[in-house]
């Protein structure tokens, strides 16, 4: 018997077969409750069956991956006043939990916060939070650096 493998890859969406991209619209549509038969919606999305119930298991967009747990992300940011307050502030309004902080000393005007937050209660994908701390003006880089449960 073939042992399922459950080691995980990120890749990006243009690198996908097409009906690993088919699939992942069916199972938005079935979730979504407005059809509730896997034939109307494979018909919908042009895929066969066989091809969606090869790929449902194993496909899942990065934002359900990480939903539900506890992330830590690397912020690069500009020692200057109230900058923290700021990323924290947009962090809450998320509605993430910050569970720990870490920040460098400033070293010729830059720190780096080490921030681990935990996700479930948020009001937004994790993409989104991302985008909108990168944003803030002295922020100068963010990045996932690990995730878990």
């Amino acid at each position: 018997m073939e042992k399922k493998s459950e080691q995980f890859y990120l890749v990006r969406e243009d690198m996908l077969p097409e009906a690993m991209l088919k699939t992942v619209e069916a199972k938005k549509r079935l979730d979504n409750g407005k059809q509730a038969k896997i034939n109307e919606v494979v018909k919908q999305v042009n895929l066969s069956r066989s091809a969606f119930y090869k790929y449902k298991d194993g496909i899942f967009p990065f934002h359900t991956m990480v939903k539900e747990k506890i992330i830590t992300l690397s912020i690069h940011l500009e020692d200057q006043s109230g900058a923290l307050s700021e990323l924290l502030s947009t962090v809450a309004g998320s509605g993430a939990n910050v569970l720990t902080i870490n920040q460098t000393i400033p070293l010729q005007g830059r720190a780096t916060i080490t921030l681990t937050i935990e996700t479930a209660a948020m009001d937004m994908e994790v993409t989104v939070l991302l985008n909108k701390l990168e944003n803030i003006e002295p922020v100068i880089k963010v990045e996932l650096i690990g995730s878990g449960a």
